[in-house]
């Protein structure tokens, strides 16, 4: 099973991070973490690391809604995006499938609400 939903753009690191900002914004989603992979690695393991940068996106309303179903559920918020600087000089930019990794838990109300943001998540995506 594919666990994510990704798409190559031929942009540098930096630029793509400020296109899946704006475009996870226009999809209801805000910015709660950033995790620059790089820089921890390179501090904790003092290796040089490609740029790789993790996002925790969260949509308020349905990270609201999946808690008033599954108070738990929080253990697989928020949606995680990455955007990894590649060797041909472009970047990559995926995500997490939502509906893939809500298939552990028995809610139907939970799997409408996962397909709805595997939705939002893609177009954001594409549009980056």
């Amino acid at each position: 099973m594919i666990y994510y939903i990704n798409r190559t753009i031929e942009t540098n690191f930096d630029e793509a991070v400020l296109r899946i900002i704006a475009s996870l914004k226009k999809e209801g989603f805000g910015i709660v973490t950033k995790m620059d992979v790089r820089e921890k690695l390179n501090t904790a393991l003092n290796v040089n690391f490609r740029r790789y940068l993790i996002l925790g996106a969260c949509n308020p309303e349905g990270a609201y809604n999946a808690l008033q179903q599954e108070n738990k559920i929080g253990v697989l918020l928020p949606c995680n995006v990455i955007v990894q600087e590649l060797e041909d000089g472009k970047t990559e930019i995926a995500t997490v499938d939502p509906y893939a990794s809500m298939m552990a838990v028995d809610n139907s109300e939970l799997a409408a609400m996962a397909g709805e943001m595997k939705e939002r998540l893609t177009r954001a995506i594409k549009n980056a």
